[in-house]
C-alpha cells in the first residue's frame, strides 16, 4: 500500500492538532445543545471517532451511507442512499461530519434531506475541502484542510475500498487508478 502513495499530505500528528482545533470550534459553537453528529460511512468513520473524542459536551452519533461515487474516481452525479440513520432528526441540532467535500454533488443532496426531515439546524464539518473540483453550490461550515485536486487517501478516505488504514493522508500514485 504504501508504495502506491506518491508524498505524504498530512501526517498522524497533523491530522490530530486538525481534529482537536475543529472540535474546539464546534465546543464553541453548541455549548449546552446536544447535536447529532451524523457520520458519513465510510470515509469519514475515522474522523468522526477521533473528532467526537474530542468534545466534551453530549452528543448523539448516528450514520448514513451514500455516495455519488462508484468505484472510480468520478461524481456519477446521483446520491445513492446505502444506508440511512436510525435517528429521527427532526427538531435537532445535526452536524454531517464528512471526509471530503470534492464535487459537492453528494452533500448539495443530502442537506435538503435532512432539512426535509425537520432538522433544527445542519451544519457540515469536512475534514478535506477541494474547492477547485466543486459542480455542485455548498460550502462547509467546518473545513480541516484545503487541498488541490489530487486524489488522496489514507485517513479513511479509499480508492476502491482500500488504502483507509492509512494513519496519514496521502496523494495516491496515477498509475494505480489511471489503468
Amino acid at each position: 500500500m504504501k508504495n502506491d502513495v506518491e508524498k505524504i499530505l498530512f501526517t498522524k500528528e497533523e491530522i490530530s492538532e486538525k481534529v482537536k482545533y475543529l472540535a474546539n470550534q464546534i465546543k464553541c459553537a453548541y455549548e449546552g445543545k446536544n447535536p447529532l453528529i451524523l457520520c458519513i460511512l465510510k470515509g469519514s468513520l475515522i474522523f468522526t471517532a477521533d473528532l467526537v473524542r474530542e468534545l466534551d459536551f453530549p452528543c448523539t452519533i448516528d450514520f448514513m451511507q451514500v455516495s455519488s461515487y462508484g468505484s472510480g474516481s468520478e461524481t456519477t452525479g446521483k446520491l445513492k442512499i446505502k444506508k440511512d440513520m436510525d435517528s429521527d432528526v427532526n427538531g435537532r441540532d445535526v452536524i454531517i461530519v464528512e471526509d471530503i467535500l470534492d464535487s459537492g454533488v453528494t452533500l448539495s443532496n443530502l442537506l435538503p434531506e435532512i432539512k426535509r426531515r425537520g432538522a433544527k439546524s445542519v451544519a457540515v464539518c469536512v475534514f478535506l475541502n477541494k474547492p477547485e473540483r466543486r459542480i455542485a453550490e455548498i460550502n462547509a461550515d467546518y473545513i480541516g484542510y484545503d487541498i488541490e485536486n489530487e486524489f488522496v487517501i489514507g485517513y479513511g478516505l479509499d480508492y476502491d475500498e482500500k488504502y483507509r488504514n492509512l494513519p496519514y493522508v496521502g496523494v495516491l500514485k496515477r498509475s494505480v487508478y489511471e489503468k
